[in-house]
């Protein structure tokens, strides 16, 4: 089973430190240099284990100065610039840096397991669902056998989250998003960018 905080003082602590070995202070020399990225990646991670939105985790920052003052923040950082920073943190390789780095933690702790789950899932891109859709033509038309063309092209653009986890301590390993259906298969091939992904991390 997964060990996990729930104290949110040390979940911010910890990414900001995650943060710290991996990210650069700013991206150039020439950004306003108002707020680091490792602190504003460590509020991010506070918004998402708290479950808020931009607006308030910043509420949650302004009540405790205490959790800002520990990773070196004198202020708080407006909802739009954190809104700016998860876009700029969610691309290229600083996403995958900080995986390996937190993979290569459990190794030294002896907390990763020998096997590894893959699985994929599929996001449904309006609020009726596939199945939904598929049953409403079905009875519209018996005869149907193929789905129209129209449908065709929106199941290409599917969005399509592929994930692996170690199967002893459930800790997300790596991840591959890409539209379109189709088998899970490829992405568990050496080439895939998953298992290539979990190679690095954690068997190789």
């Amino acid at each position: 089973m997964m060990l996990t905080s729930k104290s949110p003082r040390t979940v911010l602590l910890v990414a900001h430190h995650l943060a710290k070995l991996c990210l650069p202070d700013y991206l150039s020399k020439f950004s306003q240099h108002d707020f680091t990225l490792p602190r504003l990646f460590a509020c991010l991670v506070l918004r998402e284990h708290q479950k808020k939105s931009y607006r308030g985790v910043v509420a949650l920052l302004r009540d405790c100065p205490e959790w800002c003052a520990a990773i070196g923040l004198e202020k708080v950082p407006a909802h739009s610039t954190l809104c700016v920073a998860f876009g700029v943190l969610t691309q290229g390789q600083s996403l995958a840096s900080m995986m390996e780095q937190v993979v290569e933690w459990m190794r030294e702790r002896r907390t990763l397991g020998d096997t590894i789950a893959i699985d994929s899932t599929l996001m449904d891109v309006s609020s009726r669902s596939r199945h939904y859709e598929q049953r409403c033509r079905h009875m519209a038309d018996p005869n149907r056998k193929t789905a129209d063309k129209k449908r065709s092209k929106s199941a290409k653009r599917t969005p399509k989250l592929t994930v692996a986890v170690d199967s002893r301590s459930h800790i997300i390993l790596s991840h591959k998003t890409r539209t379109g259906m189709g088998s899970d298969a490829p992405g568990a091939t050496p080439k895939g960018s998953v298992l290539v992904l979990v190679e690095r991390g954690c068997c190789g």
